[in-house]
């Protein structure tokens, strides 16, 4: 059996840590994994995989040289079979204090690199003839309103706009694009706030809890597998029943 390799951006901690946990579950599966530091979670996993488990540093803010990921990093001749675009930050304040440098720089970050990695990850997909897989992920603070979110929301419902016309754009040619629209999880980034706060969101879901990494990462692995292969241009929610 031939190998799968998949692309993922922002695999050094957290849920990015846990997808490509996840993915490597397989045998037949090789990560190629981008973050902007190394950490020891993620070296770990390195040593635990070594030939399949490729690695680069790599900042994301930096829009001028994403095509030296394709030509140096994974090289032209390796097929990419999917694509997770799951690093971001977050700048959260309330829109009277709105920043344009911070806000441009989170763009870059959230929206224009990964925009640019898909132009690049679509023609692997058809120099290799391959029917990929793009998940983007998305948050649930776009189709909920949470304060001081409003500018970290709209990279992520620019995403969701995006994925979904690439899959009515690329659909012909066998290329599925999903956003996964994430819960509140417990990560680095919600680590700022207080019980209190984290409970009056729990009490907005279903199940009154935190929506899962684990739950997260595993669906996916789902939407990058041949399972999934008529799942596209969809906003799939894994948010512990807030909508």
């Amino acid at each position: 059996m031939s190998n799968k390799n998949f692309l993922v951006t922002g695999v050094s901690r957290g849920l990015g840590v846990q997808i490509v946990r996840s993915l490597l579950g397989e045998k037949n599966v090789v990560v190629y994994g981008i973050s902007r530091n190394k950490s020891e979670e993620l070296s770990q996993l390195m040593e635990q995989f070594p030939d399949r488990l490729k690695w680069l540093g790599y900042d994301l803010s930096n829009t001028e040289d994403v095509r030296s990921i394709f030509k140096n990093f994974i090289g032209f001749d390796v097929p990419l079979h999917g694509f997770v675009n799951n690093a971001a930050i977050a700048y959260d304040d309330i829109i009277t204090n709105l920043n344009y440098n911070k806000l441009e720089q989170m763009y870059k970050v959230n929206v224009f690199t990964p925009m640019l990695m898909t132009k690049y990850v679509i023609r692997h997909f058809l120099l290799h003839q391959v029917q990929g897989s793009i998940v983007h992920m998305s948050s649930i603070s776009v189709h909920t309103g949470y304060k001081g979110l409003a500018m970290y929301a709209s990279t992520k419902g620019a995403l969701e706009a995006f994925s979904k016309d690439t899959a009515r754009e690329w659909g012909e040619k066998g290329v599925r694009s999903n956003a996964l629209v994430a819960g509140f999880m417990e990560t680095n980034m919600s680590s700022t706030l207080t019980v209190e706060q984290k409970d009056r969101i729990y009490k907005r879901t279903s199940l009154k809890k935190a929506t899962t990494i684990t739950s997260v990462a595993d669906t996916i692995k789902f939407l990058l597998s041949d399972s999934a292969e008529s799942i596209t241009g969809q906003n799939i929610h894994v948010d512990s029943g807030t909508i």
